[in-house]
C-alpha cells in the first residue's frame, strides 16, 4: 500500500496494492490496522456508492456538521473523478485551501477525507461508480455545502461551469464567505 500526505494535513492519498494474473486481480481495499498505521484513526459505519451517468457531473462540495460529523474513505470502482477536498476548519493555517487528485478504476487511488473538510468531485468519464466508507451515518439536519465554483476557493474543476451537470441543491448553495463557521481548529 502506497500512502501519499499532500498539502492539508491529515488529507491522505492511498494506493492499495493489486496483484494480478491472467483471471483477473485481487486487492485488500481496507485495513483497520493498516489504515491505522498510516494515520488514519476511523471507525466506518456506513457503505455509499453513486453512478454518475455522464462525463461532467459534479457532486458537492458536501460536509456534515457535529454531531454527525463525516470523514470519508473514498474511491473509484468503474471511471473517473477529480477529486477535491477543502479545508474549512476555522484557524486552521490551510484554512480554504484545497487538495486534488485524480481518482479512478485504473490507478485504484483512494482519498482519505478528514471531518471538517469539504468535499466534491467531478466525473472525468460517463458510468462512473464512486465508492465511500463514512464515519457517521447520514444526517440530513447536520448537511451542509458550499457551491462548487465558489470564486473565493477558485478550485480547478476540470469542467466549464456551463458544461457541469449538477442537482438542484449542488447549484443553489451558497459560497463559503456567506456560511456559518461549522468547524473550528
Amino acid at each position: 500500500m502506497k500512502i501519499e500526505h499532500l498539502a492539508i494535513p491529515g488529507v491522505v492519498l492511498i494506493t492499495p496494492d493489486r496483484y494480478g494474473d491472467s483471471r483477473g486481480f485481487f486487492s485488500e481495499t481496507y485495513s483497520a490496522r493498516r489504515y491505522r498505521e498510516a494515520g488514519i484513526e476511523a471507525s466506518f459505519v456506513q457503505d455509499n456508492h453513486s453512478l454518475s451517468a455522464h462525463a461532467g457531473v459534479v457532486r458537492g462540495l458536501h460536509c456534515q456538521i457535529a454531531p454527525s460529523t463525516q470523514g470519508k474513505l473514498v474511491r473509484v470502482v468503474k471511471g473517473a473523478v477529480w477529486d477535491v477536498v477543502v479545508d474549512i476548519r476555522h484557524g486552521s493555517p490551510t484554512y480554504g485551501r484545497h487538495a486534488a487528485a485524480e481518482l479512478s478504476a485504473a490507478n485504484w487511488r483512494q482519498m482519505w477525507v478528514p471531518g471538517g473538510f469539504l468535499h466534491g468531485f467531478c466525473t472525468l468519464e460517463p458510468d462512473t461508480e464512486f465508492i465511500y466508507k463514512v464515519t457517521a451515518d447520514y444526517d440530513p439536519a447536520a448537511e451542509r455545502g458550499v457551491v462548487w465554483n465558489d470564486p473565493v476557493l477558485a478550485l480547478p474543476w476540470p469542467v466549464p461551469a456551463g458544461d457541469a451537470v449538477l442537482s438542484e441543491k449542488d447549484a443553489a448553495l451558497p459560497r463559503l464567505a456567506d456560511c456559518d463557521v461549522w468547524f473550528q481548529m
